[in-house]
């Protein structure tokens, strides 16, 4: 540790000397003096503690600070400073003091003087901050100064530590502000990319039918058009992709041009775009359309070559209180695009129920829907959801199933919508929960997992009928598990959080299902209270065949093992999946290579049992209409 000393008198500097000696030397003679005054020859080893000085001498206050310049200068700095205040003829000891300083913030000073030419405080204000110097009266003790010495060494190695830990600190907060905007960039970039199509930048079908869901909530009339582009593919075949590509940027400027104001217009695909604008009524809607197709049959100039432009339109018009289901309204708008198309292109033609079959199947479903419960029609069947080490069945999903009396059995994808867009929903959901808690009385342990529609779960008072529900049943609620889907939660975040907080503050068990197929951003995910994420069949499908899906997979995998969530694969079919998926880390699988959904009975033999093994994985199960995932 370097000890700076500046005093004009040589005797003080000798009197420094003295007092830094090292201590072994000093308690040497003592020991060698008490030793032949009273013959003891085991006097105790000294104690070598404390810091290590290497003193400077300088006689005058100018080579003070140009020693200071120079240690600084070669990265070896003095810790305290000695400083007499007077010293003629050159500069006193205040300016020395004041121009040290200047010159290093971080030196300790210790002003030694037997005089008050200045006062204290005149030299702390000069020459301070005042934490930083110190005062001793001439004539001093030895003890005097090495204690204080050793303190303000030991004072100065503090302070710098903590400032290179502060300059660590401080860089590390910079990178990590760096890299959190980078990765805001990315989530932007990311988020973008998602919602837009890369050719056109216009918003892509997933950005529509997003937009159209938020527009379907309000009472406004609006209109759904779908626009195909006539004789496109004579275009790519002719003058090749390039050209095809061209065309379709100069079409959607078109429209862009031509939809109505703060209409929206999104390329779903190929040569097919959607419009979704307010209108007064269909024929205000029908004209809107009739302008812009007549701004897409035009002559176009693409690379080099004249190409004659057309298009189609189906459009359909929603009326406050009609069914507004996005699915819908973009089945229905491409059904009056058909339409068009058959009666020879270049037309709009607006929907009607006429050009839908389908309507009177639904009309007739929902009628039968009805009467399902009081005929006994409707059934319960069970899928095994395996843990991922020795396959033992930690729960059960349960599965509708509805076996009419005059048109055989009817898939849930069929039926469940149309329950969903009526108050049916409610009634077929409380059938299926109190089935469904029967049957747990059954089983040694296993959960049982029940899907919830988004209007179920958005239903008045749907914590109270789930409480009042395994209250009356007996159930502890941490046996029950509450599957559903992005769509529910994000419709309405706040409220939806709230609920789901409730549920699991009571014991419930909370599964987002179908992970990965919604909107959902790393945010949201962390702002709800859930157990587990399901990934949806449609990846596990895909991983063998599409490095997308099993990309996905993986990052699903390991968000939810990140945030501490299981993860349910559903959908597992072969053992190549199994086993990238045990690979992968995922902690829960469920699919046809463990047990088709199966009946009751046979749901308690396997509860029982609770392993899987590989021959009774495969077995066929016994009931009729078989299917896996939410609606079979």
């Amino acid at each position: 540790m370097r000890i700076l000393i500046v005093d004009d008198e040589p005797a003080m500097h000798d009197s420094y000397r003295r007092s830094f000696a090292p201590v072994a030397a000093a308690t040497g003679l003592l020991d060698a003096m008490a030793a032949e005054l009273f013959g003891d020859d085991d006097a105790a080893a000294p104690d070598e503690t404390g810091p290590d000085f290497a003193l400077t001498h300088c006689m005058q206050g100018l080579d003070a600070v140009a020693a200071v310049e120079a240690a600084l200068r070669d990265g070896d700095p003095f810790a305290v400073a000695f400083i007499d205040v007077r010293m003629p003829p050159g500069i006193d000891g205040k300016e020395t003091a004041v121009r040290i300083r200047a010159l290093d913030p971080n030196i300790n000073l210790v002003i030694v003087t037997g005089y008050s030419d200045f006062s204290p405080v005149e030299i702390s204000k000069a020459a301070g901050p005042a934490d930083k110097i110190f005062y001793i009266a001439k004539p001093f003790e030895v003890a005097e100064v090495t204690q204080m010495a050793s303190a303000l060494a030991h004072r100065w190695q503090g302070d710098r530590e903590l400032a290179e830990a502060r300059e660590v600190l401080a860089a590390q907060v910079v990178q990590l502000q760096e890299q959190g905007h980078e990765l805001a960039a990315n989530e932007s970039r990311a988020i973008h990319m998602a919602n837009h199509d890369s050719l056109t930048e216009a918003p892509n079908r997933l950005a529509f039918r997003r937009a159209l869901t938020d527009r379907a909530r309000t009472d406004a009339r609006f209109a759904v058009a779908m626009v195909d582009l006539d004789r496109f593919k004579l275009v790519n075949d002719t003058l090749g992709h390039l050209a095809g590509d061209e065309l379709i940027r100069k079409i959607c400027s078109v429209l862009q041009a031509n939809v109505p104001a703060g209409g929206m217009v999104a390329r779903l695909g190929g040569d097919e775009f959607g419009l979704m604008f307010d209108t007064p009524g269909i024929q205000a809607a029908e004209m809107d359309c009739t302008r812009v197709l007549k701004a897409c049959s035009g002559t176009f100039k693409v690379l080099g070559n004249s190409v004659q432009g057309g298009a189609s339109i189906g459009l359909i018009v929603t009326e406050a209180g009609e069914s507004r289901d996005p699915t819908d309204l973009m089945r229905r708008a491409d059904l009056a695009l058909n339409d068009a198309k058959r009666d020879g292109r270049g037309v709009v033609r607006v929907f009607d129920e006429s050009m839908d079959e389908n309507i009177r199947l639904r009309r007739a479903i929902e009628g039968g829907l009805s009467q399902a419960i009081a005929k006994g029609e409707l059934s319960l069947v069970y899928q095994p959801i395996v843990a991922r080490e020795a396959f033992e069945v930690v729960g059960f999903e349960a599965l509708l199933r509805w076996n009419t009396e005059d048109h055989g059995p009817i898939s849930p994808a069929v039926f469940i919508p149309i329950a969903e867009e009526s108050n049916l929903i409610h009634e077929l959901g409380d059938w299926v929960l109190a089935e469904s808690l029967k049957v747990l009385a059954e089983w040694p342990g296993q959960y049982v997992s029940v899907n919830f529609s988004p209007r179920q779960f958005r239903r008045h008072n749907f914590v109270g009928r789930l409480v009042e529900n395994v209250q009356q049943a007996g159930i502890d609620p941490r046996r029950v598990q509450i599957e559903i889907t992005e769509t529910a939660i994000f419709d309405d975040a706040d409220r939806a959080a709230d609920t789901l907080y409730k549920l699991r503050q009571m014991g419930f068990r909370i599964a987002l299902d179908d992970f990965g197929t919604g909107y959902s951003s790393l945010y949201n995910i962390r702002k709800f209270a859930l157990d587990c994420l399901k990934i949806d069949r449609s990846f596990i499908d895909g991983m063998g065949r599409e490095r997308e899906s099993a990309a996905i997979v993986h990052s699903i995998i390991h968000l939810g093992r990140a945030l501490g969530l299981g993860v349910v694969a559903e959908g597992v079919e072969t053992e190549t999946q199994l086993q990238a998926l045990r690979v992968a880390g995922c902690s829960h699988m469920q699919g046809y290579f463990f047990s088709r959904p199966v009946s009751q009975e046979r749901a308690k033999e396997i509860a029982e049992a609770r392993f899987i093994a590989v021959s009774v994985a495969n077995e066929v199960a016994d009931v009729s209409e078989l299917g896996n995932g939410t609606h079979g």
